[in-house]
């Protein structure tokens, strides 16, 4: 397995069927407006492949706050049902860890919903901890 790490720029609507098994909501038709209306806001979209083909996607934004300094927030991370335990993921998260440190980052984070018990062992398996409870109140 040769894995590859690359922005996607003209490869956004590639990454569309592995970010869609994570967001089951996302239309094929608006994504790849919505990808672009968010790297205006600094996000970034990038794959790992496998002979060129997207196998896990992850999109991800740096920023800063008092909590936790400079750091590089993990958006979307997600591998291709069919391709899980392969490595791809591990990949991607390694190059995430080592983007955040050249880019002078304190930390990494990432929220999972509850309900994704396999990845909280990948995440665990990964060295990251559990630090907090995510609150959310709808608007509309």
């Amino acid at each position: 397995m040769t894995v590859e790490i690359a922005h996607a720029d003209e490869q956004i609507l590639g990454c569309f069927p592995v970010m869609q098994q994570l967001r089951p909501h996302l239309e094929r038709e608006a994504f790849v407006e919505r990808v672009r209306l968010q790297q205006q806001e600094g996000y970034l979209l990038i794959f790992a492949a496998d002979d060129g083909a997207p196998q896990a996607v992850a999109g991800f934004r740096m920023g800063h706050n008092l909590a936790w300094g400079r750091y590089l927030y993990v958006d979307d991370l997600c591998t291709a049902a069919t391709e899980r335990s392969r490595g791809y993921g591990r990949v991607l998260l390694s190059w995430l860890v080592e983007h955040a440190r050249t880019e002078g980052c304190d930390e990494l984070h990432l929220d999972s919903g509850t309900q994704r018990l396999a990845a909280h062992r990948f995440y665990l398996r990964e060295r990251m901890d559990i630090t907090s409870f995510h609150f959310v109140r709808r608007l509309s």
